[in-house]
Parts: structure tokens; C-alpha cells; sequence
């Protein structure tokens, strides 16, 4: 606790305020045990980090490795239509002309 108070203050007299307040929140919440679970194939839980990364190994593997994904329908996805259709060169011309006038009256 000694040490961790010294942190603070070294961390509070070199306006080092974001490991200030980390210290401060770790300090108020005290002590908390982490646990890692992870449930295998069966269901049975495993702590062991060793088992618990071949867990995750072989969940992303089986996610993410689909083989035989041949019969999948190839169907047309609809786009959405425009609203609002394409200017004409004389509203283009009328847009740049309003553009221009508005740059000179703001100078």
C-alpha cells in the first residue's frame, strides 16, 4: 500500500493525471479476483489458459473455416433508386454562379 501511495504522489506532483486517477479508482474499488471461464465442447467449464486459448482456437477455426458453402442462391440485391434526378448543366452553371457570389459579398 506504501508503494502504491508513493505512485500516486510521484504521479500527482509530475501532473501525470490520467495514471493519477487510474491509482485513485484501483485504490477505491480494493482487491478484485479476475476469473477466466470458458466452456468447452461439451459444456464443462475450463480455467486452464492453456486449454482456454485451444478453446477459442478451435471455435474461431470451426466460425470461420466453412468448407462446402456452394449452395448458397445467388440473388439480385436491390439498390435504392436516386431521389432526386441528375442537375442539368444549367442548374450546375446556376450553382457555381450563386458560389461565386457568395464568396465575393463574405470579402
Amino acid at each position: 500500500m506504501k508503494a502504491e501511495i508513493d505512485e500516486l504522489e510521484t504521479n500527482s506532483k509530475s501532473k501525470n493525471n490520467r495514471d493519477c486517477h487510474r491509482g485513485i479508482s484501483d485504490i477505491k474499488k480494493g482487491y478484485q479476483h479476475e476469473t477466466n471461464l470458458v466452456e468447452d465442447e461439451k459444456g464443462d467449464l475450463v480455467a486452464d489458459s492453456h486449454s482456454i486459448l485451444a478453446r477459442w482456437r478451435n471455435h474461431f477455426s470451426q466460425l470461420l473455416n466453412i468448407l462446402g458453402v456452394n449452395n448458397i442462391r445467388h440473388t439480385a440485391i436491390p439498390t435504392a433508386q436516386p431521389l432526386m434526378p441528375e442537375p442539368n448543366a444549367f442548374e450546375v452553371e446556376m450553382a457555381i454562379e450563386k458560389l461565386k457570389k457568395t464568396q465575393i459579398t463574405r470579402y
